[in-house]
């Protein structure tokens, strides 16, 4: 009984490495060849990402576009003195005309608008950092999920084994009339539950498999092996506050985008200054007149009388300055939702990491010694069967639970890499377990609160197969 329950009390220890706060997203996960493979496709096949490096390219061609100068203009005419015939070349006032003129904004004016849209580019480049770091942490919660499921997996078939050892101890003690017939039946029964969990396991194991192909451009059905275990994952480690703290404030694409569109706001409101001030118009033209006459030119230059400024261009520049205030306000905003959101998953992370310690240090043996106590005393009649369905459904729990600590955790470190805004998801029912296993003699509770699925908002500290472990 012990070599049965051994995998369940001894599970492998924590992983403490710490994420490199440089990277443009944490390693979260211990290295694994068929995740970085995953990682590298997604990377280079996702649509998501493709836009946004499209959208950023179309914004860097804005840039000489903004500061070249108005297109030339050229006119051709002809003035004739009468209407009875072409008199060029006969009377002094008929000719032709050649004219050019050309427009120049007031010095100072192109190179603003040059680094407006330089401005822009950048903010628009916030937007390829933010559809990587979100691909790179939907892959990785999807491939936490696919751990998930397939331990999953391995507990049903260990608690399978439980059960059949219950269903013959029952048996034995039925033949021999010291135990009841209900006690085989509902060992029987809890059998035949067990194969309908497996059933939906696999299902949503397929699903998995499928959602992760998806990421990384493969065949919905092109398998995927995995070569690590949940229970290999560990608690990861965030750091201290401060340096936690400090680089979700450099990687974070949105504040970025912030005080870009804080810098632009300003750039916005110099512009509007300008604009206060008269463009120029030059242009020239020559009249050849043919015959005798010698040609005719002409050099013009002229401006436009912002006479109307109070109403317009000094109205344009009190409007960026209130413009120039809400980028402000939102940057303040945002750099508190993000020290807040930190600190939330921190003081999570460290419950969670003391939670596992509990399971891993004490708790998961104490519920192996308490399932091979209850079996052994059942089979000498010291003990009911409604124990022995105690017992097996309390260590499948406990593992469960400890499970769904080790994903928790693993959610936090994801959402942290991707430098989510996400709230994290209460914690409150984690606790109270997703009741075991149907099958192990329980009934499911309601699966625990969680965040987000993956594809959306990012940064989702806990998703529904975590909480789906209710209905295993």
């Amino acid at each position: 009984m012990l070599a049965l329950l051994s995998p369940l009390a001894a599970p492998a220890q924590e992983d403490t490495r710490t994420p490199s706060t440089q990277a443009s997203s944490a390693p979260v996960l211990p290295e694994d060849p068929a995740l970085a493979q995953l990682l590298a496709e997604a990377l280079e096949t996702r649509p998501e990402l493709h836009q946004a490096e499209a959208q950023a390219r179309a914004a860097r061609e804005r840039v000489p576009q903004a500061g070249a100068l108005p297109d030339p203009t050229l006119q051709l005419g002809i003035q004739n003195d009468g209407f009875t015939g072409l008199m060029i070349g006969e009377m002094e006032g008929s000719y032709f005309s050649i004219m050019a003129s050309q427009a120049l904004p007031f010095p100072g004016k192109r190179a603003l608008r040059t680094e407006l849209a330089e401005l822009g580019a950048t903010a628009a480049s916030t937007q390829v950092v933010r559809a990587r770091l979100s691909v790179e942490a939907e892959v990785h919660r999807g491939y936490l999920d696919l751990l998930l499921v397939r331990e999953r997996l391995l507990l049903l078939e260990r608690l399978q084994t439980l059960w059949k050892q219950s269903a013959d101890m029952a048996r034995i003690r039925y033949e021999t009339g010291e135990g009841a017939q209900s006690d085989l039946l509902r060992a029987q029964l809890e059998l035949n539950r067990l194969r309908q969990r497996r059933l939906a396991l696999q299902a949503e194991e397929r699903i998995r498999v499928q959602t992760l192909n998806r990421l990384s451009g493969r065949p919905l059905e092109a398998p995927l092996p995995t070569t690590m275990r949940l229970r290999d994952v560990g608690v990861p480690e965030l750091g201290d506050s401060e340096a936690a703290v400090r680089d979700a404030l450099e990687r974070s694409p949105e504040l970025a985008e912030r005080h870009t569109l804080v810098a632009r706001a300003g750039k916005q409101v110099a512009l509007a200054r300008l604009e206060r001030l008269p463009d120029f118009t030059v242009s020239a033209g020559v009249m050849p007149r043919g015959g005798d006459f010698p040609p005719m030119w002409q050099a013009n230059v002229g401006f436009n009388l912002p006479i109307f400024s109070g109403r317009k261009q000094n109205r344009a520049v009190a409007e960026s300055r209130a413009q120039a205030m809400a980028p402000t306000h939102a940057t303040e905003t945002l750099e508190q939702v993000l020290r807040l959101r930190v600190q939330e998953r921190l003081i999570a992370l460290a419950a969670l990491r003391d939670t596992a310690a509990i399971y891993r240090d004490g708790l998961l043996m104490q519920s192996a010694a308490t399932v091979e106590s209850t079996l052994t005393q059942y089979r000498v009649g010291r003990a009911s069967f409604a124990s022995v369905l105690e017992a097996n459904t309390g260590i499948i729990r406990d593992e469960e639970e400890y499970l769904r600590t080790l994903v928790e955790a693993q959610r936090l470190a994801i959402a942290q890499a991707e430098v989510s805004l996400e709230p994290v998801a209460s914690m409150g029912g984690s606790s109270q377990g997703a009741g075991g296993m149907p099958g192990a003699g329980s009934t499911p509770s309601a699966p625990a609160s969680g965040a987000a699925p993956a594809g959306s908002a990012p940064g989702a500290a806990a998703s529904s197969s975590s909480s789906s472990m209710s209905g295993m």
